[in-house]
């Protein structure tokens, strides 16, 4: 499965294996991202003191899909942007946006509303912030990575990205003694491709963990390095490739009969373009098909919307 989904070192990448693996996968697993060590435990700890909260508690910091706060179970359904109808999705979830707002009130209600704090977990509005001050490092040298993986200028994707949207989900994947069993056709998260440029995931592996659609293998099991973050291509950078690269499909295995008390906590950061980017996909022979351009908020929200319930 390596071979297939590779794990690329950011301080020396190979533009060959990135191009080849997003081809076949959409996936990469990236080192040397120097995100520091312990980061992400700190986010964890406190977002389980979070999630500990009795629900009445929660319930005040309750949003819908795309807004900033707790999304309870019950209101996500991510197999719907596919046309699915499954059940909702078996997590919970804790979402964070851009700390800075454009000063556009138009625009700030929509994309940068205000994030929400738990009173009760004050460790959290630190150990997030710092977090998502590295994430979005990082996924500035992924999209210079990603353009001069094209040969393109590597500040491509990064000049459309100057005030960017973005949003930090913490999701929870409750056990099985919680939830009960799953109803039939039901995940953790139902099979999906994320909306944005590229996602930046730090995973608890488990039983009831995250499978990949590679092209020719179907169904895989993603392979898990300690410290590595899985990276994914979104639909958004798919069509700026001409769809050369595959949007990664993938999906969260429901909690599982053989070990039932699994609980697990994913970092998953999901990282956009400015709001009212034009995005100009890239044509033939380098892109697979001719494409329109796009502009990404609108594009974002249609999908938003499909998956929400």
């Amino acid at each position: 499965m390596n071979a297939l989904i590779p794990t690329v070192d950011l301080a020396a990448p190979d533009p060959v294996a990135v191009d080849t693996a997003l081809q076949r996968a959409g996936f990469l697993q990236v080192v040397g991202h120097g995100v520091p060590e312990g980061a992400a435990w700190v986010v964890r700890a406190a977002a389980r003191d979070f999630f500990a909260l009795p629900e009445a508690v929660k319930r005040g910091y309750a949003v819908g899909v795309g807004g900033r706060g707790w999304l309870p179970p019950g209101v996500e359904a991510n197999d719907r942007v596919e046309g699915g109808d499954s059940p909702p999705d078996l997590k919970e979830s804790f979402a964070v946006g851009p700390f800075a707002p454009t000063g556009d009130a138009e625009t700030d209600a929509v994309w940068f509303p205000p994030n929400v704090w738990p009173a009760q977990v004050p460790a959290l509005q630190e150990a997030v912030t710092a977090y998502c001050t590295a994430m979005t490092r990082v996924a500035g040298a992924l999209l210079e990575l990603c353009a001069g993986a094209l040969g393109q200028e590597p500040s491509t994707l990064r000049d459309l990205a100057t005030h960017p949207t973005w949003t930090f989900n913490i999701n929870r994947y409750p056990p099985m003694t919680e939830t009960g069993a799953p109803l039939p056709g039901q995940f953790r998260i139902g099979p999906h491709t994320d909306f944005g440029t590229v996602t930046l995931l730090d995973r608890e592996p488990g039983a009831g963990g995250l499978q990949v659609d590679v092209e020719g293998h179907g169904w895989t099991d993603a392979p898990y390095t300690p410290g590595a973050l899985t990276v994914n291509v979104g639909d958004l950078l798919a069509h700026w490739t001409g769809h050369r690269w595959r949007a990664g499909r993938h999906r969260v295995l429901p909690p599982q009969a053989h070990a039932p008390a699994e609980d697990l906590v994913s970092l998953v950061f999901f990282f956009e373009l400015d709001h009212d980017a034009v995005v100009t996909p890239l044509a033939p022979p380098l892109g697979r098909t001719v494409l329109d351009p796009v502009v990404s908020a609108p594009f974002l929200r249609e999908r938003l919307a499909a998956i929400s319930v």
